[in-house]
């Protein structure tokens, strides 16, 4: 299942892949998935995608040289963003636009040929986008591209009823634990030799001798 370290890398292979590449078109759509169509379909645009967790957005800005204007006085600039969870399975990948990956659900088609998509692949079908989605409220800095923010989260909430359950629940809790998941929470109470089922707030209170985790 993919956490905050698999949609960060993801992230930054679609900024190196896109990079000064111009996608044009609407975005096709796999008619079996349930998400609703992607209502765009600008001449020339960009992607560029950001990370937080276990969420993703992509960025579609409309770059000038266009010719679908509504009149001569229409130089705003469309843009729009896209929320991607990955559920199960989801991710992204790079294949020809005539050759598009079976489980292919959302796919960004390149405007100069031979024709690139980037596409939204998702076996499983647990995926799920949000045409003009923000990142949720409900979920707290990302660990990996807002560490400070992480710590001073959890730090400030210690006496929340959260940290009396059991470690290992509380890690899969994303209102402190953005991006952690399953596996990634094994690894860490492996690591550290931690109980799994010890109370979360006496963990932080064995660190108070020295011990720091980071």
């Amino acid at each position: 299942m993919p956490e905050g370290p698999e949609l960060h890398l993801t992230m930054l292979s679609i900024n190196k892949l896109c990079k000064d590449v111009i996608f044009s078109g609407t975005v096709v759509r796999n008619p079996i998935h349930k998400c609703a169509e992607v209502t765009w379909d600008q001449e020339m645009y960009t992607i560029r995608a950001e990370s937080r967790g276990k969420e993703l957005l992509l960025h579609l800005q409309e770059v000038s040289g266009g010719s679908n204007r509504t009149s001569v006085t229409d130089k705003v600039l469309r843009s729009m963003s896209i929320l991607f969870t990955f559920g199960m399975s989801g991710k992204f990948a790079f294949t020809p636009a005539q050759e598009l990956l079976k489980h292919s659900h959302l796919s960004f088609i390149t405007k100069e040929a031979p024709q690139m998509a980037v596409s939204f692949v998702d076996p499983r079908r647990f995926g799920r986008w949000v045409e003009g989605g923000t990142w949720s409220t409900d979920r707290g800095p990302c660990v990996i591209q807002d560490y400070d923010n992480f710590v001073k989260n959890i730090l400030a909430n210690l006496q929340h009823p959260a940290f009396k359950r059991p470690v290992c629940e509380v890690l899969l809790d994303q209102q402190f634990f953005n991006g952690i998941g399953n596996y990634l929470r094994a690894e860490i109470l492996y690591r550290c030799q931690v109980p799994p089922f010890v109370a979360a707030n006496t963990v932080l209170q064995l660190q108070d001798g020295g011990t720091q985790i980071s």
